[in-house]
């Protein structure tokens, strides 16, 4: 494991920067925010690609569908709420229904937006696009990943959702580090206990994991950076190989990456499962970390509840 910070939106922004490079294509969209999602060096470098709007996210879906239709790949990025549940319907109808070639990227995920409170979190993003038939849904966990999430977002054709947060986050992965859309990341191998991240909390399920190996729990960790398609295999055979499963996100557990897991499982294997997330309530604003501590997000928390759910 690498301990570099770097910020996700400018990782982001520069990711785009090279997918642009490599693919005359690429168009930016922004909600009056460009350079809160790291794009300033795009509109920079391609000016004549770059399109700025106002705060008016429900007419930007309409206008990047008719953009897709021309053979463009509109890159729509703003603040995750005002992108997702803001403009669902035209998300639902114009890009999904459509099956428009739009990747829409939510910034400031999950609890990152921290001070303003409910309006700007994030928390039901994944159980409102997923309900969109055709739509896949990334969620990387680091910047190698977030870099590579761009790239195979442009090249896959469809519409999709991109997750990314805000606050500094540390490097997982070296950088040739295989990412493929709808197959997950086995970090480590266990025997006691699968344990899925994903997203702005991948790095604190890998350090839950580590206090776990010290309290002599054999962990395996995985990276679910896709949401939807979800690795069916990788998740059936942790149930199948050693049956008790806990999820960690920055999400309602309502909708989220532990339903997910839960439908497939119900469905195909029934394995014992902990959900770690948000419950049925809005949650608190104030300084981030001290949130993630507060809903079970931080290592030693999570910890704590895997210990607690292994001696059920």
């Amino acid at each position: 494991m690498i301990n570099d910070m770097k910020d996700p939106r400018k990782t982001f922004g520069e990711a785009v920067v090279e997918a642009a490079e490599e693919n005359g294509n690429v168009i930016v969209l922004s909600a009056d925010s460009s350079s809160g999602s790291g794009l300033s060096d795009f509109s920079k470098k391609f000016p004549e690609r770059h399109f700025e709007f106002g705060i008016m996210e429900q007419g930007i879906m309409g206008i990047a569908s008719g953009l897709a239709t021309t053979g463009k790949i509109p890159v729509f990025a703003a603040i995750a709420p005002f992108v997702t549940a803001r403009p669902y319907e035209m998300f639902r109808n114009d890009l999904g229904y459509m099956n428009q070639n739009v990747k829409v990227v939510g910034r400031c995920v999950g609890l990152t937006y921290d001070q303003l409170g409910s309006t700007h979190h994030s928390i039901d993003d994944v159980a409102i696009i997923r309900t969109i038939p055709g739509v896949t849904i990334l969620n990387p966990g680091d910047p190698v990943t977030i870099k590579k999430a761009v790239h195979a977002m442009i090249e896959h054709t469809g519409p999709c959702y991109l997750k990314i947060g805000s606050p500094k986050m540390p490097v997982i992965y070296p950088d040739n580090v295989e990412f493929k859309i709808g197959k997950g990341i086995v970090l480590t191998e266990g025997t006691d206990v699968v344990l899925i991240g994903t997203g702005t909390v991948l790095p604190k399920a890998v350090a839950a994991a580590k206090l776990l190996e010290e309290a002599g729990v054999s962990v395996r960790l995985i990276d679910m950076h896709t949401v939807k398609p979800i690795d069916r295999e990788l998740v059936l055979s942790a149930a199948r190989e050693i049956g008790r499963i806990v999820t960690v996100e920055e999400h309602y557990v309502a909708g989220g990456l532990g339903s997910i897991v839960a439908e497939l499982c119900s469905e195909e294997y029934p394995a014992k499962m902990k959900m770690i997330g948000i419950g049925d309530f809005y949650a608190s604003n104030g300084p981030y970390e001290e949130l993630l501590d507060k809903y079970g997000l931080q290592p030693e928390k999570i910890k704590e509840t895997v210990i607690r759910f292994l001696n059920q």
